[in-house]
């Protein structure tokens, strides 16, 4: 997958552009990022931020080693598929995003 096939699913699946990266947000908080994706060159990188407010690199890979699940559409190769609150943290940013529509 390329930077625009990620960001297209990452939106598609709850995330919003924060600073230009993709994010996922606190589901009390929905303007400060705590989950972010940050394209690079060759490489896209998955972020977290501490509570001390810094950034730490989760997991990253190459373009080419990142790939669509074909059953689920979730990219593998970041890790998505071994944190189990990366899910729990998209299905909420997605829960957000469709109820705030009906406000």
């Amino acid at each position: 997958m390329d930077r625009d096939e990620l960001t297209a699913w990452a939106l598609k699946n709850g995330w919003r552009m924060i600073a230009d990266c993709p994010s996922l947000t606190k589901p009390r908080n929905p303007k400060e990022a705590i989950v972010r994706m940050v394209f690079k060159t060759t490489v896209v990188n998955l972020e977290v931020k501490k509570p001390a407010g810094k950034w730490e690199k989760v997991s990253g890979a190459s373009y080419a080693a990142v790939v669509a699940d074909p059953e689920t559409d979730v990219p593998q190769g970041l890790g998505f598929e071994t944190i189990p609150s990366f899910n729990t943290l998209m299905r909420e940013n997605k829960d957000a995003q469709v109820f705030s529509a009906f406000k």
